[in-house]
């Protein structure tokens, strides 16, 4: 893959760039998606802030800062048309790992059935 790093989270890059093609937002939007969206988001803060920070970096996303009448301002980000790309990369890999998980997971219920579902597998 190359241009998206895995090491902040496995999958959160991807995600990220999944929910910026849906619509521009800022990472603490993002961070509370992630957490109520997925049915399992080993993310947090740092890891989405640092995964952002390197989509911006590799030209992935773009930024800009809206200032609101109360408030902190806030660092908007959106996908650009090389994110796209890496997204669809991103989907492409992960329909890879879902279809060696299907596997995994089918095998796993043959082995369980013939075993008689012991709790010892």
């Amino acid at each position: 893959m190359g241009i998206i790093s895995k090491k902040y989270g496995r999958h959160t890059p991807a995600y990220l760039l999944l929910f910026l093609a849906e619509a521009p937002s800022y990472g603490a939007l993002l961070l509370t998606r992630l957490r109520n969206e997925l049915a399992h988001c080993s993310s947090d803060s740092a890891s989405v802030y640092r995964s952002l920070q390197e989509l911006e970096k590799n030209g992935l996303v773009e930024t800009r800062w809206e200032t609101q009448e109360t408030g902190q301002p806030r660092k908007w980000y959106s996908i650009t048309s090389k994110g796209m790309l890496a997204l669809h990369e991103q989907a492409h890999d992960i329909g890879l790992h879902y279809k060696n998980f299907e596997f995994f997971l089918s095998h796993y219920k043959t082995l369980r059935a013939k075993n008689g579902n012991k709790s010892s597998l």
